[in-house]
């Protein structure tokens, strides 16, 4: 399992409620990145995948709610919306930006901090099975099973082949693979670590049943793909 402290993005272009989100997110064990706008988390979440986004409704530029829609377009990271507003119209626009939560300002740092450390630790527990061809992920996340052979992994590797079990048949780029093994395309290495990676869960995958290995396939100058 991935003992690592739980990563939080959070943006809000007034200094004062950033200090007191992120000094709340690290009472209970949370890393953070703070932004001041919602494009520049969007340019940080092309290189970083976080496990929760504590996300300003009114922001300049493009809004938060306009940003929470974006985001659960394309990932399942968990979003809490702040907002000074406290109207229904507008909880009900954030819902429907698909807001994990939401939170009216002013709001105590304690309760913020417990929903955030909810939301992170819901996702594990909600973990469904995930499957294509002989591979079946174990939700605890720390193995596969190849037909009747379990095989034990690391957190990296086990990130990466969820993200091939995931879409097989699909071309996944180095990027890609590396946002999902490690939260970071632009690793120094990164690369060659992802190469390292690969061969590591090649061998044990063809150890545990000849032939397994096999199905992880090279896509030259692109990265690699689940053939099943």
């Amino acid at each position: 399992m991935d003992t690592s402290p739980p990563l939080a993005f959070v943006v809000d272009d007034e200094p004062a409620m950033l200090d007191i989100v992120t000094f709340a997110l690290e009472t209970q064990g949370f890393i953070y990145q703070s932004f001041r706008s919602a494009e520049a988390l969007w340019q940080a979440l092309r290189h970083t995948i976080p496990d929760l986004v504590v996300l300003d409704v009114m922001l300049p530029g493009v809004s938060g709610i306009t940003m929470c829609r974006r985001i659960k377009a394309s990932t399942q990271i968990p979003v809490i919306l702040l907002t000074a507003k406290g109207e229904s119209a507008d909880r009900i626009a954030g819902l429907e930006a698909e807001a994990d939560d939401y939170m009216v300002k002013p709001f105590h740092p304690r309760e913020l901090a417990l929903r955030a450390q909810r939301l992170v630790r819901r996702a594990p527990e909600q973990s469904q099975v995930i499957a294509a061809g002989p591979f079946e992920l174990d939700p605890a996340g720390d193995c596969v099973c190849v037909g009747t052979a379990r095989v034990l992994l690391t957190p990296n590797e086990f990130k990466v082949l969820t993200a091939l079990v995931s879409q097989p048949g699909k071309s996944l780029g180095f990027d890609q693979l590396l946002l999902a093994g490690w939260r970071d395309a632009d690793r120094l290495g990164g690369r060659q670590m992802l190469k390292t990676a690969v061969y590591r869960l090649r061998h044990k995958l063809e150890s545990a049943v000849p032939g397994a290995g096999e199905h992880i396939e090279s896509v030259r100058g692109t990265g690699y793909r689940l053939n099943v």
